[in-house]
């Protein structure tokens, strides 16, 4: 049996209402005990933590990793899923879902299969695939869910694009509920959206380009909310950006409706300003919004509306992403500089106290999976991560171990970094001096 010590560190698990000076015993890869432990003797490796956070491993529930099977479109050399995986443990995560939208999409068992078994292979952070709602991700056919759930799939989406036929949408919730899976919706009503490239705005007009409507997003998640409530299934809502969308959100949870949301460190902190100089690393979708709907998001995060805190980390080649503003993709990555944006934006500020922050980035998004992960309850899963809570740190994405360089916070100085991260019991990473 291999035993590992954590001696000394502050440990932070919302999951167990734990917030205490203490100890964390591993054997072989579970924990085995949380508080004074007393049995630095027993134990092979012992690793001091004194004036740092021992929290759960970090959950993402929503990065692109690109890779796909028999894939040949240049995007899948923008990522892996090797590594994604060495991105996501050095910033901390210990499990994160891959959305479907590769080229070919993850639509069939035999993807998600093929997805679970690199996953494997990486021997990084867990990597939990996504299937397509439908098939091709063409929103016409629902995908044959239950074959995929079977072969490891933990959610289904078509992300990146709205399931646009309201029957269709309704049987892939009803068959998703059915078969007890959440389904993570992207919304967005592409004949409202009509195209569109950036936020609607004076800066739009100024640059020549097609404006992306809040109504697209704001009638999309009021179609989901609304099937939620009729069908039962769980839903999340991606990536939440404006106001309307907040607003709907909470009168869902208002009517006890089964529906969850996340943010991402861009929509809290960026808006569609940053696309003045013309930078395609600021092109996203949902896009950039206003100050006011950022401190909309802000405030819903901060209150509960929006459970969970995740990336949308979304790596691009920097050939694609060198293009004129109209043709380079949407995206930017985010897995090696969440913590620290969020840490810097929510808890320096303070909108909220470093037990929050944790629990939308552990428990709370764990809950929406159901899945053993999101705790350091004894005979959990030992997923681990230690935090620096008083360093301060610039964000360089040529020191990322993922392979794309399109971060929007390179440069910036942020506060809270990760030190060191655990996977089953087995360190995974360790931060570079």
């Amino acid at each position: 049996m291999t035993r590992t010590l954590l001696a000394g560190g502050r440990i932070i698990d919302p999951a167990s209402r734990r917030d205490a000076p203490g100890d964390l015993l591993i054997e072989d890869d579970r924990i085995a005990a949380v508080g004074d432990v007393g049995r630095t003797g027993e134990a092979r490796t012992v690793l001091d933590c004194t004036g740092l956070f021992v929290v759960p491993g970090l959950i993402d529930l929503h990065v692109h990793l690109r890779e796909a099977p028999f894939s040949k479109s240049p995007d899948a050399f923008a990522e892996t899923v090797a590594s994604g995986a060495a991105a996501a443990v050095a910033g901390g995560f210990t499990t994160v879902c891959a959305m479907p939208n590769t080229t070919p999409p993850i639509d069939s068992a035999d993807a998600i299969a093929w997805y679970v078994k690199r996953g494997t292979e990486a021997n990084l952070a867990r990597v939990l695939p996504v299937g397509c709602m439908t098939r091709g991700r063409d929103g016409r056919v629902p995908a044959n869910l239950a074959a995929m759930r079977d072969d490891g799939a933990c959610a289904f989406s078509d992300d990146g694009a709205d399931v646009a036929d309201d029957a269709v949408f309704e049987q892939v919730l009803r068959e998703a509920a059915r078969i007890g899976i959440p389904a993570f919706c992207h919304c967005e009503n592409a004949a409202v959206a009509d195209g569109g490239l950036l936020h609607d705005s004076p800066i739009a007009t100024v640059l020549g380009l097609p404006g992306l409507s809040r109504d697209a997003e704001d009638v999309a998640v009021a179609r989901a909310c609304d099937a939620a409530q009729r069908t039962g299934c769980r839903v999340h809502i991606q990536h939440v950006s404006t106001e309307g969308a907040v607003e709907t959100v909470r009168r869902a949870k208002a009517d006890a409706a089964p529906v969850t949301a996340e943010a991402t460190p861009h929509h809290l902190t960026l808006t569609v300003d940053a696309l003045a100089g013309r930078d395609t690393v600021f092109k996203v979708n949902p896009p950039l919004r206003t100050g006011h709907d950022v401190d909309a998001v802000l405030a819903a995060v901060r209150d509960g509306t929006i459970d969970c805190l995740a990336t949308d980390h979304a790596p691009h080649t920097a050939e694609a992403k060198a293009r004129r503003l109209a043709e380079a993709p949407f995206g930017m990555i985010g897995l090696e500089s969440a913590l620290g944006v969020y840490a810097t934006t929510l808890v320096e500020t303070p909108l909220m106290t470093w037990p929050e922050l944790i629990d939308r980035m552990t428990a709370a998004p764990a809950r929406v999976l159901g899945i053993d992960a999101g705790t350091l309850a004894v005979g959990a899963r030992a997923d681990v991560t230690v935090i620096d809570p008083a360093a301060r740190w610039t964000i360089d994405p040529e020191r990322f171990a993922s392979k794309a360089r399109n971060c929007p916070f390179a440069g910036r100085e942020v506060k809270g970094r990760v030190v060191r991260t655990l996977v089953g019991g087995r360190v995974v990473y360790e931060a570079r001096a």
